[in-house]
């Protein structure tokens, strides 16, 4: 499957406390298929990520600033988690935009572990079928969510995992699904 994703435009969205793994190791199974990637975050310069939300890890280099971009920028987003990431997101409303936009579109979205966060505030998981993080299932549920307890889940282009015991077949998934 090299270069199967040649050609394709795939941002992260991502802020200060981002999960690292959930950031590297997608990033890196799609670059490894060929896709351009950029970090799409809130503001310009770098962010901070973290390792299970308690210990600082690298900082990564912003390409674009949320406020610049648009969905027509990009083919597929990834969201990874880590608590403090989407918690800033969310709060951001061209980041909860700019992920909703892509759900609406029927760009594929991947998102992990405490990701989902965004798309509830944007409003874009009510009847849509996803798993996440245990602790945030209760608010995928009162937004509109049906929830299950799986490793990976593919509903109409919106690709979703738990946590990062899930990443490998969260990559494989992406990166098929991001194909088309």
């Amino acid at each position: 499957m090299a270069n199967s994703l040649q050609g394709r435009r795939v941002a992260i969205l991502a802020a200060d406390g981002v999960e690292q793994v959930e950031l590297e190791k997608p990033r890196q199974a799609v670059l490894d298929e060929g896709a351009t990637v950029e970090l799409v975050s809130l503001d310009t310069g770098e962010i901070q990520a973290m390792h299970g939300d308690i210990d600082k890890g690298d900082r990564f280099p912003v390409d674009r600033k949320v406020a610049d971009v648009e969905v027509g920028d990009f083919d597929a987003l990834l969201l990874p988690g880590g608590t403090m990431n989407p918690d800033n997101l969310r709060t951001d409303p061209a980041a909860v935009k700019f992920a909703g936009d892509f759900v609406r579109a029927g760009k594929p979205v991947g998102v992990i572990c405490h990701g989902p966060w965004t798309l509830v505030e944007a409003d874009v998981v009510r009847d849509r079928r996803l798993t996440s993080y245990p602790s945030i299932r209760t608010d995928l549920r009162n937004a509109g969510a049906t929830v299950v307890d799986e490793e990976v889940v593919v509903d109409n282009g919106l690709i979703s995992s738990r946590n990062p015991d899930d990443l490998p077949v969260f990559c494989r998934t992406v990166v098929k699904e991001f194909a088309g």
